[in-house]
């Protein structure tokens, strides 16, 4: 729970210290700008609420690594949910707005996550997780957009080391395998997500792994 804590706070700190003119610059999500970024940010944050207020009695179903319903096909960014995101995202016009919207509903979240019981137990997407649980699986959320986020732009702070270091362990878990140890943890994240393309030298350091990239996380 204190890297959910610390990656999301770092996440809305970013967020809120962008220039205006960087929302409508590209992300690294597919076909979304910052601003559509954000956007989705701010529906994450009310999952994180609508989450945390929904306990369920029986045993968990999931935890933080299979939580995750991985595939091999990146996201196009033309999906319906993609084209509201960026509708809504349209509608903010002044970037302070969303902004704002943002910094209120995400301070909500990381507040009401605080004052969680990790041993408790919580219904999301027809699954049970503890929320220990699932707030360390929204700690490789908090840190993949967090990339995304700062994908285009220089000098913008990215996530903190304590969540980059958990989703890679999380992410070598949903693979069953360990990436190269020369690896840095983000890119190892953006490689094994299917954010880049590995490079020629490292494709050879991965092995036989690299057949089985990427792992996209929805």
């Amino acid at each position: 729970m204190h890297d959910f804590s610390r990656s999301w706070a770092a996440l809305l700190d970013t967020v809120a210290e962008l220039p205006d003119e960087d929302f409508a610059r590209p992300s690294g999500c597919a076909g979304w700008l910052v601003r559509d970024l954000v956007c989705h940010l701010v529906i994450d944050a009310q999952d994180v609420l609508i989450t945390l207020a929904t306990p369920v009695d029986g045993e968990p179903t999931r935890d933080a690594v299979t939580y995750w319903n991985v595939s091999r096909e990146p996201p196009g960014g033309d999906g319906p949910l993609d084209a509201l995101v960026v509708r809504l995202a349209a509608a903010y016009d002044d970037p302070r707005l969303l902004k704002f919207h943002l910094d209120d509903v995400g301070a909500a979240a990381g507040r009401a996550a605080g004052l969680a019981d990790g041993r408790l137990c919580v219904g999301t997407q027809g699954q049970v997780l503890t929320v220990g649980h699932y707030l360390e699986a929204y700690v490789m959320e908090a840190t993949l957009h967090h990339l995304d986020l700062v994908a285009g732009l220089s000098g913008a702070a990215g996530p903190p080391a304590e969540g980059l270091a958990r989703s890679r362990r999380m992410l070598e878990e949903i693979a069953g395998a360990s990436f190269p140890a020369s690896f840095a943890d983000a890119d190892v994240l953006l490689v094994g997500t299917g954010r880049r393309e590995p490079s020629g030298r490292e494709r050879a350091a991965l092995g036989a792994l690299a057949a089985r990239l990427p792992f996209v996380l929805g």
